[in-house]
């Protein structure tokens, strides 16, 4: 999957592909100064209260409840939109995708003191919650095992072993242990009610282990990496590398905010015959959703695309 593209000025060296190809990871990677995000996190927050949420929170997407009041808020957030296009992330995802790169998505993940930990998992098609492949890579069916997409995890707070370090289980990624096309239950009451392997974890109300294969089969926790990082690095990963994170176990106001910007080139269709998303207890119109071209060219026409905020302020990549 890697393109024999022109070195720019933050690819990855043929050593970090290797490691990148061998762990499906590659980081912690520094994209700013804790400075640097301190001020992007302050303006993100405070164009985030000032843009309203109707567009993209409805019919029970309550934060709190469900994750997908967080999606795509590089839509209509200024600075959640440069954060996407940044060279430091862009230069090394194209090193392994190509040059031509779509970012379909963009989550929050908030974990606040006394938040359980998410469970083990992987995501290829994204049909785990709503039953409906949201990626499609060229000659992919709904049952194909596919590449996923390339998630950047970086974190807009330090992100630290106490309040819910993102954690990852190296090479995992070249087998799927879980079957998307099957249904997890929502239970909005489950959330941080659930012990798993001694610690506290759950899935926005789902419990993943319901998607298993083999319902007998546990992740080897032994291999886990937890990634801890200081505020303004990030993490590249496949999304099907398996991966979680701790609960949040501090105390006073010692909160991680983590944002995942998700990539794929621009071959892959992005929500195929679909105009809304059920999941996570909730529903979101894709009426006002684009992909955001933020490197290269399109030349397969297989997305709606994005050229600026609602806002009105252009991407630039």
């Amino acid at each position: 999957m890697t393109s024999n593209i022109e070195r720019t000025d933050f690819a990855l060296s043929a050593e970090e592909l290797d490691f990148f190809r061998e762990r499906g990871y590659i980081g912690p990677v520094t994209v700013y100064s804790p400075d640097e995000m301190d001020e992007i996190w302050k303006t993100a927050q405070r164009q985030t209260l000032d843009r309203s949420r109707a567009a993209y929170a409805e019919e029970g997407a309550i934060a709190g409840t469900t994750n997908i009041a967080n999606y795509d808020r590089h839509l209509d957030v200024d600075a959640l939109a440069r954060h996407i296009c940044n060279r430091r992330i862009i230069d090394r995802v194209a090193s392994i995708l190509g040059p031509d790169l779509l970012c379909w998505r963009s989550e929050f993940f908030p974990k606040y003191p006394g938040d359980e930990g998410t469970d083990w998992h992987q995501s290829d098609t994204f049909a785990n919650a709503s039953g409906k492949p949201q990626l499609l890579w060229p000659g992919e069916s709904e049952d194909d095992f596919g590449a996923g997409t390339l998630t950047v995890w970086t974190a807009f707070t330090d992100s630290t072993l106490r309040n819910g370090c993102l954690q990852i289980i190296p090479g995992t990624q070249h087998q799927m242990n879980y079957d998307e096309t099957k249904r997890m239950d929502y239970r909005a009451e489950q959330i941080n009610q659930e012990t798993k392997n001694g610690i506290q974890r759950g899935f926005f109300g789902y419990d993943y282990r319901q998607l298993q294969f083999d319902p007998n089969w546990k992740p080897n926790e032994d291999d886990a990496v937890s990634l801890v990082m200081e505020r303004g690095q990030c993490v590249i990963f496949w999304s099907t590398l398996m991966h979680a994170s701790l609960p949040n176990v501090s105390s006073g106001k010692d909160y991680r905010m983590g944002f995942a910007s998700r990539y794929v080139p621009t071959k892959v269709r992005i929500y195929p015959n679909t105009d809304r998303i059920y999941e996570y207890g909730g529903s979101i119109s894709l009426d006002k959703w684009g992909a955001v071209l933020v490197n290269g060219r399109d030349e397969y026409g297989h997305n709606k695309i994005v050229t600026e905020t609602l806002l009105g302020t252009p991407f630039t990549a």
